[in-house]
C-alpha cells in the first residue's frame, strides 16, 4: 500500500469515528419520535387558538390553567343533572363552582348551564328553569345543555319517559331562542347502548363502568329512533333555536344520516366530543369528504374531563395527548396507532382545521 493509500484510509477511518460519535450524541440527546410528534402536534394546535367547546371540569388548578394558556385553548365547560353520580345530583353548587372557575380563567373557560329536570312534575317548572337559566346567563352563561336523562331515565307522573319535545319545554325553548343563546342536546346514546354487547365498538367500555345507562337487557325503554325523532321535532317546531347536537347528533355511525340532519335544519351543528373514534373507524375519503361539505356545521370538543377527585398531572397528560392526537387525525396525513389500530390523518385543508378547531364553535355559540 503506497503512502498516500495509508493516509487516505486513516482519514476515512477518522471521520468515521467522528460521525458515528456524533450520531450516538445526537440520538442520546434527541426526545423520542412520539414525544417529538406529540409536542409538534400541539404546538399546531395551539397555533389556531383552539376551541373545545365541550369539557367538564370540576376544579381550579394552576397546573391546569398553565396547561390552557400553553395551548390557547379556551373551554366551553358544560354542567349536567345526574342523578346516578353524587358530584353532579345538585345543580347550584355545580352553578357556583362553574361561575367560580369561568372568572378565575383568565377568559380561558366558558360556561354552559342546564336546569333540573328532575323537577319536571313541578307546576311551576318552565318557569323554575327560565328564571335560573337567565339569571346564569346574566352571570355570563353562552349555553344550555340537555342530556341523556331526558328520553332515557326520567318518567312523569304516568311512569312515561319525558321527552325533548315534550310541551313543558318549549317556553325554555324560546327563551334560549329570544336570549340569541345555544342549545346543546344530548338525546340517546351510541347504538350499541341497546345492544348487542359489542367490546369492539368505542363507547363499550364506558357502559362497563356506567352500567345504568346500557339498556340493551333492560325491557320498556324507548328506541333510540324514538329519542332522536323528538330532538327532530323540537328543531322543526322551534326554527330560530340554534342547536348543537353533541357527539355527533348521536348519529355517530351514519354520515349519511348527519348530512341529511344539516341539510334539513339549518340552524342545526354537530360537535365531535366524546366520538372521534368513530370517525377514525370510517373511510378517511368519506370522512374527509363529509367534514369539507359541512365544514361549517361541525364544532371541536372531546368530553375531557376533570374531576374534583383527579390527579391533575395525570389528567393533564390525557388531555394533551388527545388534544395531539385529534390534531393529527384532522391536521395530517399520518398514519398512526390509537388502540391498536392503524389510524390514517385526513390531512384537511388549513381554512378546514380553522373552522373546526375555532370559528365554528364562535359562530353556533356566541358570547364564546
Amino acid at each position: 500500500m503506497t503512502f498516500l493509500s495509508r493516509s487516505v484510509s486513516l482519514l476515512m477511518f477518522a471521520i468515521a469515528i467522528v460521525v458515528s460519535c456524533a450520531a450516538q450524541t445526537a440520538t442520546a440527546a434527541a426526545p423520542s419520535a412520539g414525544h417529538a410528534s406529540e409536542e409538534q402536534a400541539l404546538k399546531a394546535f395551539a397555533a389556531l387558538h383552539p376551541i373545545d367547546a365541550h369539557v367538564h371540569v370540576f376544579k381550579t388548578d394552576p397546573a391546569f390553567q398553565g396547561m390552557l394558556e400553553r395551548l390557547n385553548v379556551k373551554l366551553l365547560n358544560i354542567l349536567v343533572m345526574d342523578d346516578t353520580l353524587p358530584y353532579r345530583k345538585q345543580l347550584q353548587p355545580q352553578i357556583d363552582d362553574a361561575l367560580t372557575l369561568m372568572r378565575s380563567s383568565h377568559g380561558h373557560i366558558a360556561l354552559c348551564t342546564t336546569f333540573d329536570p328532575y323537577l319536571f312534575d313541578s307546576p311551576s317548572f318552565s318557569a323554575d328553569a327560565i328564571k335560573q337559566i337567565d339569571q346564569n346567563f346574566a352571570a355570563g352563561a353562552v349555553a344550555v345543555k340537555i342530556w341523556k336523562n331526558i328520553g332515557m331515565e326520567i318518567k312523569d307522573h304516568s311512569g312515561k319517559f319525558i321527552m325533548a319535545d315534550d310541551p313543558k319545554f318549549d317556553p325554555i325553548y324560546r327563551d334560549i331562542a329570544q336570549h340569541g343563546k345555544t342549545l346543546l342536546s344530548h338525546q340517546a346514546e351510541p347504538d350499541v347502548a341497546w345492544g348487542p354487547p359489542d367490546p369492539a365498538d368505542p363507547s363499550w367500555s364506558y357502559y362497563q363502568e356506567n352500567p345504568q345507562w346500557y339498556v340493551g337487557n333492560k325491557p320498556g325503554f324507548p328506541s333510540k329512533q324514538v329519542i332522536l325523532e323528538a330532538r327532530d321535532h323540537v328543531l322543526a317546531n322551534n326554527p330560530n333555536l340554534r342547536m348543537v347536537g353533541v357527539h355527533l347528533g348521536s348519529m355517530e355511525r351514519d354520515l349519511d344520516n348527519i348530512g341529511r340532519h344539516l341539510e334539513k335544519y339549518p340552524e342545526f351543528a354537530i360537535d365531535t366530543a366524546g366520538r372521534m373514534d368513530y370517525l377514525m373507524m370510517m373511510s378517511p375519503e368519506k370522512v374527509r369528504a363529509f367534514l369539507i361539505k359541512y365544514q361549517d356545521r361541525v364544532v371541536y370538543g372531546t368530553d375531557l374531563d376533570l374531576l374534583a377527585t383527579a390527579d391533575v398531572a395525570e389528567t393533564l397528560k390525557d388531555w394533551q395527548s388527545s388534544y395531539a392526537r385529534d390534531w393529527k387525525f384532522l391536521a395530517t396525513g399520518e398514519t398512526f396507532s390509537v388502540e391498536g389500530k392503524q389510524v390514517r390523518g385526513l390531512n384537511l385543508p388549513q381554512a378546514v382545521l380553522q373552522k373546526i378547531f375555532r370559528s365554528n364553535a364562535l359562530h353556533w355559540i356566541p358570547g364564546l
